[in-house]
């Protein structure tokens, strides 16, 4: 264990130091890797974004005619824009059991737990094969895995099950919230802000339909059921980006913003997104185009991420209760790309090492006692995957 831990933190420090918010490219660190990989004789894969300046990397160790265990991470992270940081964020430091910098629990640590890992892999017969799979953009909608799967799909043989090793504690999690992302932009009338009624002001429209939402959410918050899986037990609404106007003395005419909801696997998003539209379409727009016929309010659906769907008959979820004895499977409210990989046909679950607690903030961790526990399920993983058919 000691060797494997020690590895770990060596692959976990050298990926925290590369900085692959989710704006910046990721190519270097998936270099690395794929370096790495071909050095210990792994056949790689890469898809790539539109620009190639960021990749998906694919790997599979043991047999490749038949599916296997995909073991799922993403090399992107958050920005720490904003943050007040008392240690380096890609640097990784040590400290109290606890290894700080950016990615560290979310989610390089799991990330750095396979490549530790993936030599001692490759030395195993398997039966069942191994597939990493390291995806870009999923900070900003799980963009990259699409095309991953989608790869996966018209060239491989279908995996049996996949493991996302997001930050759970090293809990069995079989469901996540699903999630759109919306930008509107609102087009009003400039003017003299001395004379309001010559022109249409875009941010007290936008603010409207922004009111609009918050008593959507209010609603869905008094109707919750408390029997519900998830917390909090209804769809949240967010809100995270607005601007408008170039100054107090003149009429703005653009506001934009950005807002979007994680909603229940068992709610139709469509709902929410058509009683937003109408209420703008026979609201909002009216008001407008009663100044001008050129104001209007455009909305873009930007993203949609699908919920991962709890199924405790899942192979994957049986595979993960039978290697430890875990026998409660809980949910998360956060997006992940289990449910990309359930909607093309492979069974998800989440089940990785760290907390959600410390993803995203300042001073981001992930606690030693977590690697190391996560650390032994793999091992028990690979002597599965070793000794036995598959799924």
């Amino acid at each position: 264990m000691s060797d494997k831990l020690s590895e770990t933190k060596k692959w976990l420090e050298r990926l925290i130091a590369f900085d692959t918010t989710s704006r910046l490219s990721n190519m270097e660190l998936i270099n690395a890797i794929q370096s790495y990989l071909t050095d210990i004789n792994v056949n790689t894969r890469l898809t790539y974004n539109s620009e190639k300046s960021k990749a998906n990397l694919w790997c599979t160790i043991g047999p490749t005619d038949i599916g296997g265990i995909v073991l799922s991470g993403h090399t992107d992270v958050v920005p720490i824009d904003g943050q007040t940081w008392t240690k380096p964020p890609f640097e990784m430091t040590e400290e109290n059991g606890k290894l700080f910098g950016r990615g560290a629990s979310d989610m390089k640590g799991f990330c750095a737990i396979l490549l530790a890992m993936a030599p001692e892999l490759k030395k195993k017969s398997l039966k069942t094969p191994i597939h990493f799979a390291f995806s870009y953009d999923e900070e900003v909608g799980c963009v990259g895995v699409r095309g991953l799967i989608t790869d996966v799909i018209e060239n491989l043989p279908l995996p049996s099950a996949v493991i996302v090793g997001e930050p759970t504690l090293m809990k069995i999690v079989g469901g996540n919230k699903g999630g759109r992302a919306f930008k509107t932009t609102v087009r009003g009338v400039p003017g003299h802000s001395s004379e309001p009624s010559r022109g249409a002001n875009s941010i007290m429209a936008a603010a409207r339909i922004i009111n609009y939402i918050e008593s959507l959410q209010n609603e869905l918050e008094k109707v919750a059921t408390p029997d519900c899986l998830f917390d909090p037990p209804y769809t949240t609404f967010d809100l995270g980006i607005i601007e408008g106007g170039t100054a107090n003395n003149i009429i703005p005419e653009y506001t934009n913003f950005n807002w979007g909801y994680r909603s229940l696997p068992s709610e139709n998003p469509d709902l929410l997104e058509e009683k937003i539209r109408n209420f703008i379409s026979n609201t909002i727009e009216p008001q407008l185009r009663e100044v001008s016929s050129l104001a209007n309010v455009a909305t873009e659906l930007r993203n949609d991420t699908p919920p991962l769907i709890p199924d405790h008959q899942s192979p994957a979820e049986h595979l993960i209760r039978h290697l430890t004895g875990l026998n409660e499977s809980g949910t998360v409210a956060f997006g992940t790309e289990a449910g990309l990989f359930q909607q093309a046909g492979i069974p998800g679950v989440i089940f990785g090492p760290g907390s959600i607690q410390q993803a995203h903030q300042p001073d981001e961790f992930i606690a030693v006692s977590q690697i190391s526990e996560c650390i032994e399920f793999m091992d028990k993983l690979f002597d599965w995957a070793e000794n036995n058919t598959p799924l």
